[in-house]
Order: structure tokens, then sequence, then C-alpha cells
């Protein structure tokens, strides 16, 4: 029976481990270990300038990235008691590692154990006669057979000054705080509890 109670919670955690790598960041704090990995993280500079960031994982697109950095950077603003923001500066990272992985389906009859016997076709190459063809050395007519994925990961900072009063006119870098989280608000998908 312990056997059993164990592979249930090995089980249990092994889906809980992929489910969380399987959602997109969600608007959190940026804490080591929890469920999913990113979220927001701000520094004060001044009384009223503050580095802002947002880090997502591999499923989070950069839209959304940069969605909930403005957003972040408005909750900020309003908690301090101000009621616009300007953004100095800002920035967006883009991480993409690209991981090649021969197709497993492709070579399932060899292994190992059978380093120097393979497969060898020859086949005729029109005016230039026959031709032989090595699954290791490439694949004249069909393509090699690779999985290539890229991951991509985002994060993006701004640094911003708060200010008080009304937000003024004409300026692309400013933005009033409540009106950012009325209109980003409704989107934002926070953890669940």
């Amino acid at each position: 029976m312990t056997r059993r109670l164990a592979a249930l919670a090995a089980s249990a955690v092994l889906a809980a481990t992929l489910g969380a790598c399987a959602t997109a960041t969600p608007y959190q704090p940026n804490i080591r270990g929890q469920a999913t990995s990113g979220g927001f993280s701000e520094v004060r500079l001044d009384a009223d300038r503050f580095r802002v960031n947002f880090a997502g994982n591999s499923m989070t697109s950069r839209e959304t990235v940069e969605g909930y950095l403005l957003y972040r950077a408005a909750e900020l603003t309003v908690a301090q008691g101000y009621d616009w923001f300007s953004v100095v500066d800002r920035q967006t990272d883009r991480n993409a590692r690209t991981y090649i992985e021969p197709d497993p389906f492709y070579r399932p009859w060899y292994g190992p154990g059978y380093n120097y016997w393979r497969p060898a076709w020859r086949y005729y190459g029109g005016g230039y006669g026959w031709r032989s063809w090595d699954p290791f050395f490439g694949d004249p007519f069909f393509g090699d057979r690779m999985d290539v994925r890229t991951v991509e990961r985002f994060e993006a900072s701004a640094e911003i000054v708060m200010r008080r009063g009304a937000k003024p006119e004409g300026d692309t870098r400013a933005f009033d705080a409540r009106a950012v989280m009325d209109n980003i608000g409704p989107r934002v998908l926070r953890p669940a509890p």
C-alpha cells in the first residue's frame, strides 16, 4: 500500500510541475521557488523614481510582458500616492535558445551497440551515375530528420518618474496611472489561489 501511495504522490508532484511549466507567467511578484517562474520587481532609485521589471517564462509573449510592466508601473504609482508617471528609459530583452534534436522515430531499430552498422542506400543521380546516401551524413532527397525548437523568454524594464496632478497633454512617454490600470486590469491574469 505504501508503494502505491508513493507512486501516487510522485505522479501528483510530476503533474503539478508539468502544469506549472505549461502556463504563462501570471501577474505576480518575482520570487524564487514559486510554481510559475517570473513576475514583477522594482527598485526605488529616488523618492519619485523607480526601476520596474517584469520577467516572463517561455510561455509568456512579449506583448504580455510589456503590458504587465506597464500595469505594474501604474499600480506602483498609485500605491506611492501619485497620479501619473513618465517612462524615462525602457528596454525589452529577448533571450532565445535553439535546441536541435534528432528525430527519435527516425532510427528506432539500431542504437549505440551497432555503431558501425547502419543502413546505406544508393540511387541513380541522373548524369552523375550511381550515388550513395548515408543517413548520418545528410539526405539528398528527404532532408535531415531533426526537431528544431527555439525557446524565447522576454524581460522588460523601465525607469519611471512619478508625478501628481494632471498628466501633460501630448507627452507620449507620460501615462495616467488610473487609466492604465482600468484599461489593462481586465486582461491581467493573477496566480491561482
